[in-house]
């Protein structure tokens, strides 16, 4: 990505004798750092509910012992059960989340670091470059499944508190909670649950959520917008039953073609979105040029953009939807009958300040309403997430700008992230007296969820310093403001 077009401010320098011991004691560390990350990169802790739990189970084990040899006072694995969340409606209990502490000094603010142990599913072995689950370096990266996303963020955390805690005694500091959950990679359906049932344990002044990414190589950022989320499941339905396509074909279209002219309509000529009700916001004032994202996504060069509007608008604050699955005959096991039925899988992104349940409504009466021929539509609602925008003016965000910069030598861009998390929005109205801050280690050729899944090692070091500098400069410059 390129720089941003309006530079942030400078940042100030912090005291140069403290920082140069921190970037000591930082760089003393790095080396275990990178052996606990790869030995957590071997965990496969996918959450999804058709793989093996115990792996997600070993993962939460290898965190707590982390979490235990850096210092805290007290780490516990937790549970939490969320009545209804379950794929039969019934009551749904979550993947183990890792829970550590150390009280925070008089006066001091609580910082709470967040990050998630569970992974995606592999894909296909055949597409990567070595195997998914053996950390390999090649060219300054480490490649692997989580070893970006998002065991680094569990990491970076590790780092901070391993370099930090020795030096601060009972009265210095700052309080520091850390809660690494196990199943963000399949939407936290237990997340409200679980705020619910640890709402004090998990309170905090300050949030640094260690799961976004940074502008590119070289330079940090810290995600100040998040879109939303919405997703459901359209099936069109022509014929009760499968019937010969040369017999009967001409008068009826197949499921499979009206769903497709359905799903045609979400986009107008420009490809943009079509659904009445939804809105745009504003985003970060930076320049994404076309060339460059075209280069960080991979987009075919014969491949025209699509929408209207700066890239970054169409990226941050902008709706989309993506047809990110499809239910039909597959080809290699066609015969000619005429398809009766075909179900799609919509994924949606919404704007910040976007409603998901409007959202979802609009386009559900978007799909109904564009029925080709007639055909039964059925939607079947999904997930919904909130989006996220940050009060970027807060004391703890000026530490985090000062000390990205002061780890990367560069000053810091806030962004927006065309993604979403959706449980920062969640944090944010659990305890919305919070600075919360959003970080990572990903950068544009990272992968995530992708074959060859990489993190960039020297930039990996100094997000940990980074890291470092935030809780320390938090200890001098943040008081506590959260209710007791």
């Amino acid at each position: 990505m390129s720089d941003p077009t309006v530079p942030t401010r400078e940042p100030a320098r912090p005291d140069a004798d403290r920082l140069a011991h921190l970037r000591a004691a930082s760089a003393a560390q790095d080396g275990a750092t990178r052996a606990d990350l790869e030995a957590l990169v071997r965990v496969p802790g996918v959450s999804a509910r058709s793989f093996d739990p115990a792996h997600v189970h070993a993962s939460a084990a290898a965190v707590a012992d982390l979490l235990r040899g850096a210092g805290l006072t007290r780490v516990d694995v937790l549970t939490a059960r969320a009545p209804g969340a379950g794929p039969d409606g019934g009551e749904l209990e979550s993947h183990p989340a890792v829970v550590g502490s150390r009280p925070a000094p008089a006066g001091a603010p609580t910082v709470l670091l967040y990050a998630h142990h569970d992974v995606q599913p592999p894909g296909r072995e055949e597409d990567w470059s070595s195997p998914p689950f053996e950390p390999t370096e090649r060219a300054g990266r480490l490649f692997g499944r989580g070893a970006a996303d998002d065991k680094a963020g569990v990491m970076a955390h590790v780092h901070a508190l391993r370099t930090l805690l020795p030096t601060w005694g009972p009265d210095d500091g700052v309080g520091v909670t850390v809660f690494v959950e196990g199943e963000e990679e399949i939407g936290s359906p237990t997340f409200a649950a679980f705020l619910a049932e640890h709402r004090r344990a998990l309170a905090a002044d300050v949030i640094v959520v260690a799961d976004s990414g940074n502008w590119r190589v070289g330079v940090p950022a810290l995600t100040t917008t998040l879109r939303g989320l919405v997703d459901c499941d359209v099936t069109v339905d022509v014929l009760t039953h499968a019937v010969h396509s040369g017999v009967n074909g001409g008068p009826v279209l197949d499921a499979l073609t009206c769903l497709a002219r359905l799903l045609a309509t979400l986009h107008d000529e420009n490809g943009d979105v079509a659904v009445d009700g939804l809105h745009s916001s504003t985003a970060p004032v930076v320049d994404l040029d076309e060339a460059t994202f075209r280069a960080d996504a991979g987009v075919l060069p014969e491949v025209r953009l699509a929408g209207t509007g700066t890239v970054a608008d169409r990226l941050w604050t902008k709706p989309a939807i993506s047809v990110i699955g499809l239910d039909a005959t597959p080809v290699d096991r066609a015969s000619n009958t005429l398809v009766p039925s075909a179900r799609a899988k919509i994924s949606m992104r919404i704007a910040p300040g976007q409603d998901p349940s409007a959202a979802m409504t609009a386009l559900r009466r978007h799909l109904q309403a564009n029925a080709p021929f007639g055909a039964r539509v059925r939607v079947q609602d999904g997930e919904e997430g909130q989006a996220f925008s940050a009060d970027t003016s807060t004391a703890a965000h000026a530490v985090a700008r000062e000390a990205f910069a002061a780890a990367f030598g560069v000053p810091v861009v806030e962004m927006g992230m065309g993604g979403s998390i959706p449980f920062v929005a969640d944090l944010s109205a659990v305890y919305p007296e919070a600075a919360i801050l959003v970080t990572g280690v990903e950068d544009p050729d990272s992968r995530a969820h992708g074959a060859d899944e990489s993190l960039h090692l020297d930039d990996f070091a100094k997000v940990c310093l980074g890291e470092v500098l935030l809780l320390d400069g938090l200890a001098a410059r943040v008081g506590r403001t959260r209710q007791a």
